[in-house]
């Protein structure tokens, strides 16, 4: 399987992700990305978009720990949690898409 370009939208701007996962999938990723961000704005009231992002980083890289430690309750959705990774990184090398 080839790895479908898609278009997500994640704090007003977009970015093309490369990925075998599909659409829907990389963009309720995209959707919990933003609604974690908003979250991280609202209760530590920080507007810096940089910061915002690292202190989303930081609070996902806990969870991951807590999962990978087997300490977070309930059953693991591999296949999210695997989104999460790969919208990460994918982010991370692409440039926003063109308007």
């Amino acid at each position: 399987m080839g790895r479908n370009p898609v278009i997500v939208r994640i704090r007003g701007k977009e970015f093309r992700i490369r990925s075998d996962e599909d659409e829907e999938s990389l963009q309720r990723v995209a959707n919990y990305l933003e609604d974690v961000m908003t979250q991280v704005e609202e209760r530590t009231r920080t507007v810096d978009s940089l910061s915002v992002a690292m202190l989303t980083a930081l609070n996902l890289a806990r969870e991951l720990v807590e999962v990978r430690d087997g300490a977070a309750p309930g059953g693991v959705d591999r296949g999210r949690l695997r989104g999460v990774i790969e919208l990460a990184e994918s982010a991370l090398e692409g440039v926003p898409a063109e308007a």
